[in-house]
């Protein structure tokens, strides 16, 4: 056992930016003595004392031997991993790395056509072939749920040289799916369970919360510490359990994606979060759950909204309590509206805005006050909703579009490197796309490069926009065009 009251990357970074000294290597404001005005304004000027490249007392982050090997290990044992490594560039970064280390060219991998976007970059970059599976939706919320071990089953028996299986574990809105089960089936075909577990790295920490995907038998998980823990934005981990992943070639894929200048700030925030979920983790999820619970009441005695409560349907085995999802189509207002008005004239603001739905994050720094505001503010939605006496049936319930096929018409890849024309959406039906265009958040793309276009697609994404929501990776915001193969 490991003493997890250590914080040694932080201890170190401390005592580095503490030490005088002349400094004459990167970056280049020197210690925080050269920062613009304006950013020390907002920022002070302590942080930038910390902000200093691989120094002797660092260690390394690709070849690590000192204290980020220490932090690496004591994270390892805190969340259950026979390996871990930090990752500052996001959980993206992660899910890159893990199809780079387990997917040749041309092999194939599972992959729920929910996932996020950054799988598009990992098959791009190695070449695999996504064979999709289509999750369970839950036909009331317009919800996607996870994927089910029989469609992973099926699927497997059909596509017998799939090579791993992604999972995702929780969804966006904190469904989990049978990940035990999963596991079970994927590794009688030999292969590796990689899990997006972006939203779920504390999971491990509270029995009232769903299996972590490694105890339920994940081979490879990646975790955004910066989603619910308390690192610093952009900082997350990627944990391997068992022999099934290759440890060096992984290595290599995440010394070709990260940074060489890594930042030391977010490193040292990795290290301070699997300190203080090690040493104060479940007192700390308690508040969260209580809180979430508190706001859950709160919201079910307001009218003319509904609180997504459903489980125990194919794709919902478990849910994380902590999420709130509330349905405000029944004020006549599509979530993106919602979203807008809340965040602008109520000061509340959500994680994630769907059609019908809004998504909020409840985490161990929230405060009884923002579950206050929270409710006030929807006290206040409801009042505005009134006055303006809008239909509650404007709303079509309409889900992402189903894929035309399980396998695209061309990898991610060959539609990346083909040659393209931008032609008006209108001619795009039945072609090939060469964009990944998706609604931001979740990043869930509606359109993959390689997939066919259907009509289904342009008129989901056509909605998105005219209700509010933002979509990102289009080369023509205004959707009036597509980028295609030709």
């Amino acid at each position: 056992m490991l003493d997890q009251n250590q914080i040694p990357l932080l201890k170190a970074l401390k005592d580095v930016a503490d030490r005088p000294h002349a400094a004459f290597y990167t970056p280049g404001h020197r210690r925080g003595q050269g920062i613009p005005e304006p950013l020390a304004a907002v920022l002070g000027s302590q942080v930038f004392r910390a902000d200093v490249p691989e120094l002797p007392e660092l260690d390394n982050l690709f070849a690590p031997f000192g204290v980020i090997l220490e932090a690496q290990e004591l994270a390892a044992e805190a969340f259950g991993s026979d390996r871990t490594r930090f990752l500052i560039n996001g959980s993206t970064v992660g899910i890159v790395a893990a199809i780079l280390a387990t997917c040749n060219p041309g092999e194939k991998i599972l992959v729920p056509r929910t996932v996020h976007r950054s799988v598009i970059s990992g098959l791009v970059m190695s070449g695999a072939i996504a064979v999709f599976v289509n999750p369970e939706i839950d036909p009331d919320w317009n919800i996607p749920l996870s994927l089910t071990p029989e469609a992973i089953a099926s699927t497997l028996r059909r596509h017998p040289d799939i090579k791993a299986v992604l999972a995702v574990h929780p969804t966006y809105r904190g469904i989990c799916g049978d990940l035990e089960k999963i596991a079970a089936i994927v590794h009688t075909h030999h292969i590796p369970l990689l899990v997006d577990e972006a939203h779920g790295g504390h999971f491990g920490f509270h029995p009232d919360l769903p299996i972590s995907a490694l105890a339920a038998g994940a081979d490879l998980t990646v975790q955004s510490t910066h989603k619910v823990l308390g690192a610093m934005n952009q900082a997350s981990m990627l944990h391997i359990k068992g022999d099934r992943i290759d440890i060096s070639r992984l290595d290599r894929a995440l010394e070709m994606l990260q940074s060489t200048s890594p930042s030391y700030l977010l490193l040292a925030s990795l290290d301070a979060a699997r300190h203080q979920m090690a040493t104060q983790g479940k007192k700390r999820i308690d508040q969260a759950l209580k809180l979430a619970g508190r706001a859950r009441n709160r919201l079910h005695q307001l009218p003319l909204l509904r609180v997504y409560d459903a489980e125990s349907r194919p794709g919902c085995l478990a849910r994380d309590r902590t999420r709130l999802t509330v349905d405000v189509a029944g004020l006549g207002l599509s979530g993106y509206e919602a979203d807008e008005i809340l965040h602008r004239q109520f000061r509340v603001t959500a994680e994630l805005p769907d059609f019908q739905n809004l998504t909020f994050i409840v985490s161990p720094a929230n405060t009884q006050q923002d579950i206050d505001d929270m409710a006030e503010g929807f006290a206040g939605l409801i009042r505005r909703a009134e006055e303006l006496e809008r239909d509650s049936c404007r709303f079509p319930r309409t889900v992402l579009p189903t894929p035309p096929a399980s396998v695209p018409a061309l990898s991610p890849r060959d539609a990346y490197f083909a040659e393209t024309a931008q032609l008006p959406i209108g001619e795009c039906r039945g072609r090939i796309g060469a964009e990944c265009i998706c609604p931001y958040p979740p990043g869930i793309p509606v359109l993959w490069p390689g997939e066919v276009i259907s009509e289904e697609a342009i008129a989901f994404l056509r909605q998105v926009r005219a209700l509010g929501g933002q979509i990102v990776g289009c080369g023509d915001p205004s959707l009036e065009t597509l980028r295609v193969v030709v």
